[in-house]
């Protein structure tokens, strides 16, 4: 059973909830369950960008704290809906989850532009059972800057001090999209396992979101995980090895890098976004996933080892 540690379907059930159908949540529960999937991490991702356009329709929605709360709105009303997924905090209540039947659920956000500056936004997250946060999406913001930001910066004084608060509050800091300082000005001050929820290896794919030798082992150090990436973009240079397969050798590079019990899932998947936002070829949505662990298998992982990255590893974190 795989518990997949980031997903931003809650942004599509946002979306299709705001276009007036109910009930998406069910639908992508089901795709989850195809794939062999136990647990899944639902990602609050509130930035405005071209995907994110349907937000502009929404009365009242151009603050991200307003978008985000909108989002939180929108779960608690689809949860109403169904029994077959359950909201959870803890590894302990997934595991009650799963005997009862349910897929169990975390939450994330991604980016916390919503909070300002204010370390007491931290707080807020916590009160919503956010256990997980990254402090920017790819963007520049007043705490850090991301991937796709201004390369030569790192936290700010106001990201210092979330970082901070969240170890307080058992938030478990996520660098996937930060870039490279700010990566390392968190591994400076991180006094708790640190993970990246979903980002591969930049000695397979030279790409900013993706992590270099030295990261993983940093990750390692502090007790993390990092979760593999389905995105095709991050896969391969060559579109043609864009692949579940190429997905697998993250796996093992990663294994070879950090040892086994630092690797976990994080798939990313996000067709619903539209053209090109697509997964590598055998695993393009939830309903592929268990193709990765028959890679796992046919590269010689034992079953033991198959467990661990499917879900063990990613739960000792959240523990």
């Amino acid at each position: 059973m795989i518990f997949d540690g980031h997903s931003d379907l809650l942004w599509d059930v946002t979306r299709r909830a705001e276009a007036g159908e109910d009930g998406a949540l069910q639908k992508w529960v089901r795709v989850l369950r195809r794939g062999g999937g136990e647990g899944v991490v639902l990602a609050l991702w509130a930035h405005l960008t071209t995907a994110g356009a349907f937000w502009g329709k929404v009365p009242g929605m151009g603050h991200p704290r307003r978008r985000t709360e909108r989002m939180l709105q929108v779960l608690e009303r689809e949860l109403s809906y169904t029994r077959d997924l359950r909201l959870v905090t803890s590894a302990a209540q997934a595991g009650e989850a799963r005997r009862a039947g349910a897929v169990y659920a975390f939450l994330s956000v991604e980016g916390m532009e919503a909070i300002s500056t204010e370390v007491t936004g931290v707080d807020w997250y916590a009160r919503q059972g956010v256990r997980m946060g990254m402090l920017t999406w790819n963007e520049d913001n007043l705490l850090a800057s991301g991937a796709g930001g201004d390369r030569s910066r790192g936290l700010t004084a106001a990201g210092r001090r979330v970082i901070r608060r969240m170890e307080e509050v058992g938030m478990i800091v996520d660098v996937s999209h930060l870039n490279d300082r700010g990566f390392w000005d968190v591994m400076g001050m991180a006094g708790r396992p640190v993970m990246a929820s979903h980002s591969n290896c930049r000695a397979l794919c030279d790409v900013p979101r993706n992590l270099t030798d030295d990261q993983l082992r940093a990750i390692r150090d502090s007790g993390g995980v990092v979760g593999l990436n389905a995105y095709h973009g991050f896969l391969h240079a060559d579109p043609t090895r864009r692949t579940v397969e190429m997905l697998a050798l993250h796996a093992a590079h990663m294994a070879e890098v950090m040892g086994v019990e630092h690797v976990s899932c994080g798939f990313d998947f996000c067709g619903f976004f539209g053209p090109g936002e697509k997964g590598g070829q055998g695993i393009s949505d939830a309903s592929q996933m268990e193709n990765l662990m028959l890679c796992l298998e046919s590269l010689g992982m034992s079953r033991r080892e198959r467990e661990a990255i499917a879900r063990e590893n990613l739960l000792r974190v959240l523990a």
